[in-house]
């Protein structure tokens, strides 16, 4: 009986030999693809890969000058396989396991004491040559100490949360297990294993973070020399590397800050979402992105780009290899120059009373309807404003804030003609209707003329108070009646296609299907009804907004009361004026672009006659261009008409709150126009006040070659649509 067991034995374990064998001849010599795969995927789990960086996008000006860009910053950088032997507490675990081995612990002891001496002497060598770029061994050391901590924390997060955590610290911090505190977990992780070996054991084993595996910062070298002699310095030394990375710049500074924006950590959830499932466009620790609420956050789809990848195999065998895609450039309609020359002059108190005024302006032109210009005052230097974040964002006049598109004020004066075309499109008044103007002050809760607050007179003294005529002299008396003639629903109508009450079309002309937000540039909608419509309100059609009470249309002929546009909203009114009433978006991007995106931005009649239009101009030329007008006395001395360009405008001024107004447009003698509006928070008059400023703005636009006989600075083509 025992002899036959060993035969069956032996005979067994012959046949399993024989398969062994087999499987060992099938693997060497007959080159089974699948088997190949099995084991490259086998030592691929066993390899690394190493990430590559990218470039980000650039941003430039419609004439290709650069307003953010990456420009190389050359750091040195050690990894984190070397500098975790400056940490006592991964010296004191590997030690624990050591002497724990089940195989000879007593040389593993000594191997490791030998191992860490080395290295320390590697760390302290690294560190002192180090000094010789400017820094103290104090700060590098310090720096050390500040990577190894941030490792250290995050594998003892992931030791407590692999561990027995208590779930019900997951559940209250759900879906956001990031942003479960530091303290809270380490707290629950003492709970659950109370013996600090237990938890230094559980934390050394958590070796799979990216972060311990490649290079991290040491110290940032200033100076080409600098990065030359740190080349050769290092350049034996394999756990310090010179690496590059692109640090954002903005050349112009503070020009533009609130259009560009600016970038910052990518620390939020809404900031990870964007690429969380495209590994080598995610956001690694420490790296950037757009902080709202510019195009750089805005365009972050575009101008971000995606990391190139190396992956070797545990043989370090490189086995495949993702170029680096680096960010495409965006491309705004904006003229830096321009813009800057406005925002110099708006400041310069030797040119401006009001220069320490909150103040916006923009600037169209109106055969593209590219915005030239979006001036927003007081701003801030888009390369500091990481360091100077609590400082702006605490300051009461909020240089944050894009006036431009981002704040509403009543529009006042500067509204009028589009009363005029609302009243004479409807039949509520005609071109020769005159409505008096006394001098006396006006009945109930109806509007005084400000002729009449300023001076107890009339414009019935001045003229027959016509259509034209009360443009000219911005009679408050004519407006409200005009308006309160109107149906509520027929004004809204008028202002709703005007581009008032609703956001204007500035999204970035690729938007990513792909992201949640669907990143605009943040725009208020307006008010054109008798209630408050919030900020954040889904404007797309009239029906979506509050109903106009009747008794609101006298304020609403002056530009008052609950009607309130932001400045971007009245220029583009008047460029609807001065293309003879074809409403078209204004754009801001050139490029990338797309053909949906052409599309959208075709011109529509609104279909005003040709004598309401021809009246209401002829209102806006006599308050430029005729003794009485309200901005003559600004416009008059200047020399704009011996330059071939002609100004048609209107003036306005509020009152609680205080503003004063200029809107219009300007056109040469070939055919070139551009359209403008400026407010000035606080102003008195907008003839005075914001008129003067406009008059300015339009010569820097002749001097920059947009009008007096060039068609356009820009030699971009037209847009076939108009």
């Amino acid at each position: 009986m025992y002899e036959r067991r060993i035969k069956v034995f032996i005979a067994a374990s012959v046949a399993l030999l024989a398969i062994g064998v087999l499987r060992l001849v099938q693997m060497q010599l007959l080159a089974d693809s699948s088997l190949r795969d099995e084991i490259t995927a086998l030592k691929e789990q066993g390899g690394r890969s190493q990430q590559l960086q990218t470039l980000r996008g650039q941003i430039l000006d419609r004439h290709g000058k650069v307003l953010a860009t990456d420009i190389p910053q050359f750091q040195i950088a050690i990894d984190y396989q070397l500098s975790r032997f400056w940490d006592s507490r991964v010296i004191y675990a590997k030690l624990m396991l050591a002497r724990a081995s089940k195989v000879n612990p007593a040389l593993r002891e000594v191997e490791l004491h030998n191992e860490v001496t080395t290295r320390k002497e590697d760390i302290r060598r690294i560190i002192r040559d180090c000094t010789k770029f400017g820094v103290s061994e104090t700060d590098i050391a310090a720096q050390i100490r500040r990577m190894n901590d941030r490792i250290w924390n995050l594998r003892t997060f992931l030791a407590w949360l692999r561990n027995d955590h208590d779930p019900n610290i997951v559940a209250e911090y759900a879906p956001r297990i990031s942003s479960i505190p530091l303290s809270v977990a380490r707290a629950d992780f003492e709970r659950q294993y109370p013996d600090p070996n237990e938890r230094l054991k559980r934390i050394i084993r958590v070796d799979d973070i990216r972060d311990m595996y490649e290079s991290q910062p040491l110290l940032e070298l200033k100076t080409e020399d600098d990065i030359f002699a740190a080349q050769i310095e290092f350049m034996d030394t394999n756990d310090v590397k010179i690496i590059p990375r692109g640090r954002r710049t903005y050349p112009y500074g503070t020009v533009a800050a609130q259009t560009i924006g600016w970038v910052g950590g990518a620390t939020q959830d809404y900031h990870k979402a964007l690429f969380e499932k495209d590994p080598l466009a995610s956001y690694l620790e420490g790296e950037i992105c757009g902080r709202r609420p510019g195009v750089e956050y805005v365009c972050e789809p575009i101008l971000r780009g995606r990391r190139g990848e190396l992956v070797y195999d545990i043989d370090r065998e490189l086995v495949r290899h993702t170029e680096t895609e680096f960010g495409r450039d965006v491309q705004l309609t904006l003229d830096i120059e321009l813009q800057r020359r406005i925002e110099e002059h708006l400041t310069d108190p030797t040119q401006n009373a009001n220069a320490d005024a909150n103040m916006a302006a923009v600037v169209i032109e109106i055969l593209s309807g590219d915005i030239l210009a979006l001036v927003s005052l007081p701003t801030f230097n888009c390369n500091r404003v990481h360091l100077d974040y609590a400082k702006l964002a605490a300051d009461k006049n909020h240089p944050l804030l894009n006036r431009t598109v981002a704040q509403h004020y009543p529009p006042g004066s500067s509204v009028k003609p589009i009363i005029l075309i609302a009243g004479m499109e409807t039949g509520a008044t005609t071109a020769d209707r005159i409505i008096r103007c006394p001098a006396a002050k006006a009945p109930g809760r109806w509007p005084s003329c400000w002729i009449w607050k300023q001076n107890h007179a009339g414009h019935d003294w001045q003229w027959e108070n016509n259509a034209r005529n009360a443009i000219k002299g911005s009679c408050n008396i004519y407006f409200s009646h005009v308006a309160n003639e109107v149906e509520p629903n027929d004004l809204q109508q008028w202002l709703f296609a005007f581009g008032y009450g609703h956001r204007l079309p500035l999204a970035p002309p690729l938007p990513d299907p792909n992201d949640p937000l669907r990143r605009q540039l943040r725009q208020v909608p307006g008010q054109i009804g008798s209630r408050y419509v919030p900020a954040n309100a889904k404007i797309e059609s009239l029906e979506d907004l509050p109903a106009l009470q009747k008794g609101d249309r006298p304020l609403f002929g002056i530009g008052q009361g609950n009607l309130w546009a932001t400045p971007l909203q009245v220029a583009n009114s008047f460029a609807t004026l001065a293309r003879g009433g074809r409403s078209k978006p204004p754009r801001l991007f050139l490029n990338p672009k797309s053909p949906a995106d052409e599309r959208a931005r075709r011109a529509v009649d609104l279909q005003i006659s040709t004598l309401t239009l021809q009246t209401v101009h002829d209102g806006m030329d006599a308050v430029v261009n005729e003794p009485g007008g309200t901005a003559y006395s600004e416009f008059h001395p200047s020399d704009l008409a011996q330059q071939g360009v002609k100004v048609l405008g209107k003036t306005g001024s509020t009152e609680r709150p205080y503003h004063a107004w200029f809107a219009g447009f300007a056109e040469d003698q070939d055919g070139a126009k551009i359209a403008l509006a400026i407010v000035v928070e606080g102003g008195a008059h907008g003839s005075s006040d914001a008129a003067p400023l406009a008059r300015d703005i339009v010569q820097f636009c002749v001097e920059e070659g947009y009008l007096g006989g060039a068609t356009s600075a820009s030699p971009l083509p037209a847009d076939a649509s108009n």
